[in-house]
């Protein structure tokens, strides 16, 4: 019996400690606001456009790494964005438009996409689900970051125009 009780209260706390770091996380939904916060915080944008209700990568990129405790080291180089695509769950008409407009302006095609822009907004990578967790998600978001340069940026748009 103690040592299903010590089994459970773990249990108990390692869910804790998920919910914990899920809420010190914060995602915005609207860019503009993140561009501001970007801006004033000299942070890049992590942008997610996902289908959060129907989406099975959506939904594992979010389990696997965007919930995890280790994640969180994301918010020191980037603010977060989550621009949802739902197909359940409600949005209100102007959050709809407003997503529609951003994905047609990405020239967004599929679900899960990760776009990383500076500050100004414009994209220099685009990413989706990697399997591996968040250590492995943030260290290759750390190398994808290094195309934050004037180059960068046009090699992503020669490259997202060439397709």
């Amino acid at each position: 019996m103690k040592h299903f009780l010590a089994l459970v209260l773990g249990f108990t706390l390692s869910l804790g400690a998920v919910a914990a770091a899920e809420m010190n996380v914060q995602w915005i939904t609207r860019l503009e606001d993140a561009q501001k916060i970007a801006q004033a915080d000299k942070k890049d944008l992590l942008v997610n456009f996902t289908g959060s209700d129907w989406c099975v990568w959506c939904i594992r990129l979010k389990k696997e790494v965007f919930v995890q405790p280790a994640f969180a080291a994301a918010t020191k180089d980037f603010v977060l964005v989550e621009l949802d695509y739902p197909r359940k769950n409600l949005q209100t008409d102007a959050e709809k438009k407003i997503n529609a407009q951003l994905a047609k302006k990405y020239g967004i095609e599929g679900y899960p996409t990760i776009l990383l822009m500076n500050a100004k907004g414009e994209v220099y990578a685009q990413t989706g689900y990697m399997s591996g967790g968040p250590e492995k998600y943030l260290q290759h978001l750390l190398e994808l970051k290094k195309n934050n340069t004037e180059a960068g940026i046009l090699k992503y748009q020669a490259e997202k125009n060439a397709r």
